[in-house]
């Protein structure tokens, strides 16, 4: 389906690697892959389909029961199968080394019974079951980027502790622009000159319970130095340490100096404003209100990308739950959901991205679409939900085609003052 979506020059050029590496990948995947574009005959290329149909060639066993071209649904009966299974040198490995607990590796029971192997762990059932548990995280690009989800917390010498505790003290209480921005420094210097997790520090200094004014300027100076060398993970740790905490006990209208220093720092860093910022304030426990949904909307809007944004929303409506991972101070985990609280402020929210002219994939609209179906009967009087309806159904209509029936079928679950006008859109498809 994502190739597909690609220019054609760009699909064929990617058959003819296929083609051309067919080895190194299983053989079962290449043909379904080329059979399906040689199905979908309407609106395919000609170099697109002939690179197909090379593919698809190189990887069916000929046969005299079968001629290309003919039917494309009865060959390849014979699926190469040893390409997932474990290599002929790990297999007589295995035969012949009984008495090893991993038979491909040169490793025997008394050896992993030894305590120099497990060094830091009190028993070896203790490793296999951390290694089993971290196995799983490695596969996903987020995860090798960022480890802040859990934070192994070290004990800190005493200087540092002490040094940590004067610096809280200053933070409450601002003295003057110049002050907060030594204070920034020293900070930054006791972060990362000490032996010490940074992560672990700014949860010591607790910098989200500074005013407003304090923190706008110490989110900027915390990241004139080493942000870099640490790309995404320095950039994150200071916005979820200073604004995260902020705006998930938000209440009120967030003050200016605030909003305008979230925007522009998130300009800077995009990447860390979706991991350590937006992200983890959608996924709050109980759900965003209004003065959240403003800060986000204003957020998107003047700091990122509109592209940026699809993808965001694809994350957050079609992510597994590891892509969705935040990053955020253990002290604040308890107040984030693994799954997306639908409230009117968020369905406002996703009007808001629409109306900023935002494309979300067609995989976004089909997820919006199964959910707006089950949501229906408890917004079924909410203003706000019918507005989103609205714009969603005027916004994607060229999306919405296959969906019509399903829509129709909610929206009949509604009775607001746009629900007839949403009818009426609907009808038109």
């Amino acid at each position: 389906m994502f190739l597909q979506t690609l220019p054609f020059l760009v699909q064929s050029r990617i058959l003819s690697f296929l083609g051309f590496e067919h080895q190194r990948f299983c053989k079962r995947d290449l043909s379904k892959l080329a059979r399906t574009l040689l199905t979908d005959t309407e609106g395919i290329d000609f170099w697109v389909k002939r690179a197909a149909r090379n593919l698809l060639d190189k990887v069916s066993d000929s046969n005299y029961q079968w001629i290309s071209g003919l039917s494309l649904d009865s060959g390849e009966e014979r699926v190469d199968e040893e390409f997932g299974s474990i290599p002929d040198c790990l297999k007589d490995a295995a035969s012949s080394a009984n008495e090893l607990f991993l038979p491909w590796l040169p490793l025997s029971h008394d050896t992993l019974n030894s305590r120099e192997l497990f060094a830091g762990y009190e028993s070896q059932e203790d490793f296999l079951s951390q290694v089993g548990e971290g196995s799983g995280d490695n596969s996903k690009d987020v995860a090798e980027e960022m480890e802040i989800d859990l934070v192994m917390v070290a004990p800190l010498d005493e200087e540092i502790q002490n040094m940590a505790a004067s610096l809280k003290e200053r933070i409450m209480t601002f003295e003057s622009s110049s002050l907060t921005v030594e204070l920034a420094n020293e900070i930054r210097r006791l972060s990362f000159e000490r032996d010490a997790d940074p992560f672990v520090i700014l949860g010591m200094l607790e910098p989200w319970k500074a005013d407003d004014e304090t923190a706008s300027i110490l989110v900027f100076h915390l990241s004139n130095g080493r942000e870099e060398e640490e790309e995404i993970a320095w950039p994150s740790k200071v916005l979820c340490s200073i604004m995260l905490p902020k705006m998930l006990v938000l209440e009120e209208p967030a003050s200016r100096v605030l909003v305008i220093s979230m925007v522009e720092y998130c300009k800077l860093h995009q990447r860390a404003a979706e991991c350590a910022l937006l992200l983890p304030l959608i996924m709050k426990k109980s759900g965003i209100n209004n003065h959240m949904c403003d800060v986000i909307t204003r957020i998107v809007k003047e700091s990122l990308h509109p592209a940026h944004v699809s993808a965001f929303c694809r994350k957050l409506l079609c992510g597994e739950e590891v892509e969705k991972r935040s990053i955020i101070l253990p002290c604040h985990q308890c107040l984030l959901s693994s799954q997306l609280v639908w409230t009117e402020s968020l369905f406002n929210l996703f009007q808001n991205i629409l109306n900023h002219n935002v494309q979300l994939t067609q995989d976004s609209v089909d997820q919006l679409v199964l959910l707006i179906r089950e949501v229906a009967p408890s917004f079924s009087k909410s203003l706000k939900f019918g507005n989103f309806l609205l714009c969603f159904i005027t916004r994607c209509s060229l999306l919405l085609k296959s969906h019509k029936l399903l829509l129709v079928e909610a929206v009949a679950k509604t009775n607001t003052l746009v629900t007839k006008s949403i009818l009426s859109k609907l009808a038109s498809f």
